[in-house]
């Protein structure tokens, strides 16, 4: 959530925020409503209950029909009291309620617009020529099928569409992606954790993921707790409710964890192979910094990133996302975008997320430091950045790296976690 103070003092650059996101500017004015509500109310409790208390020192010292009408006059401050302290509440819950609708601001050199409308920033690597090279490529699942790595009728067949196995040669491409994926952010300063999946509404409330994204969130009724779609939230959480003494930031995490996604309003959109799936694994990148770092984290976690795809031998480019498609929580996102041949585009890969203060407010992680002698708490910031989700990962590696024998090259960052294999050869019919 934002500050409430910037929103009071500075309503303007809110609205234009919301404007830019496409979202409700009128919740700006809704909430500066409940907001002076609010604080009016809690002033107004505090006086009826100064007074309550004055009159309660007077009542034993009077007598006969003085201390009768005190004592009715009491009886109608206590009333006064708790219904000016019901207003208080109701007014906070308002306000609270508002608050977490608000997305936040959105950085002032994001392009505006929509999904289509993103900038892009830098290209990296050199697209192949297949028709140079003599030969068509096959898209992802006609080789995951020839080297016997996916399968997505069985997936089907046991869980529905959008669910598949990796098997084989898959199975091991998966392991050895994480394991490189693990081992450069070991590398680079981050702490592996292995997160859990089910986490309970405030989680995944705190990391922004209950407004606009909800429908995507697998939901346990019976049990109120929420399958993540992404690490990041139990990573977000990890440090709840805690204030981290500023000297030890950044804290530097690097999830593995199963996602779950229901990716609603995608019908008919990717349906063939594992591009756009129900269920994956994915290595995230996790910083908590303090809030003046927070712009030069998010470029050290997209230079991660880049090392990464490099280190994959894929062509990619980098995109500075639209306001449209950040996300409630992100004020700034940067995408790795992969070529994928059969497609004869750039798909995301990688996501990059600059979310300030935003996350660390909603679930009260804080930092301690001294400020002239003196301590200081306040809200950290917060970011996040994908280093490997698999299957997407996969696919960018099949396609690129094809043969016209239908084997695939392994990277060679990938070939100590392969035992050395140079090449993943097609099933023997």
């Amino acid at each position: 959530m934002i500050d409430l103070r910037l929103l009071r003092e500075d309503p303007d650059r809110v609205r234009a925020s919301q404007r830019a996101r496409g979202e409700d500017v009128e919740l700006v004015d809704a909430l500066l409503s409940a907001d002076e509500r609010r604080r009016s109310s809690s002033v107004r409790f505090d006086e009826l209950r100064a007074e309550q208390k004055a009159l309660g020192k007077l009542i034993p010292k009077a007598s006969g029909d003085e201390k009768a009408e005190l004592l009715k006059k009491a009886g109608e401050l206590a009333a006064a009291v708790k219904a000016a302290d019901a207003a208080q509440d109701e007014a906070k819950d308002e306000t609270q309620r508002l608050l977490l609708k608000l997305g936040n601001l959105v950085h002032p050199d994001v392009p505006v617009g929509g999904e289509e409308d993103f900038a892009v920033l830098e290209t990296h690597g050199t697209i192949r020529d297949f028709d140079a090279e003599g030969f068509a490529p096959k898209d992802h699942l006609e080789i995951g099928e020839l080297l016997g790595a996916i399968d997505v009728e069985r997936g089907a067949k046991v869980s529905g569409s959008r669910f598949y196995y990796l098997t084989g040669v898959g199975a091991l491409l998966e392991l050895a992606l994480v394991n490189a994926a693990i081992a450069q952010a070991t590398a680079a300063g981050f702490t592996p954790m292995l997160t859990p999946a089910l986490v309970r509404p405030r989680a995944m409330e705190g990391t922004g993921f209950l407004g606009q994204a909800a429908e995507n969130v697998y939901h346990l009724e019976k049990d109120d707790y929420y399958l993540v779609g992404t690490s990041e939230v139990p990573l977000a959480a990890y440090h709840m409710d805690e204030i981290v003494d500023a000297a030890k930031l950044p804290l530097r995490y690097a999830g593995f964890s199963p996602c779950f996604r229901r990716e609603a309003g995608t019908y008919g959109k990717d349906t063939r192979g594992i591009f756009r799936v129900h269920q994956f694994d994915k290595v995230e990148m996790f910083s908590y910094v303090s809030p003046q770092d927070a712009q030069a984290e998010h470029q050290r976690l997209l230079d991660w990133e880049k090392q990464w795809l490099t280190s994959l031998e894929l062509p990619f480019q980098v995109i500075d996302v639209a306001t449209g498609d950040l996300g409630a929580s992100a004020s700034r996102k940067f995408d790795c975008e992969a070529w994928i041949p059969t497609q004869g585009k750039y798909r995301e890969l990688t996501s990059a997320s600059n979310c300030d203060e935003f996350q660390a407010r909603r679930l009260s992680v804080r930092m301690r430091e001294t400020v002239d002698g003196k301590q200081k708490v306040q809200p950290l910031a917060t970011l996040n950045g994908t280093l490997c989700a698999v299957p997407r990962t996969i696919v960018a590696i099949f396609e690129n790296h094809q043969q016209a024998d239908g084997s695939v090259r392994v990277p060679e960052v990938l070939r100590p976690y392969l035992g050395g294999r140079e090449i993943l050869e097609p099933l023997a019919k």
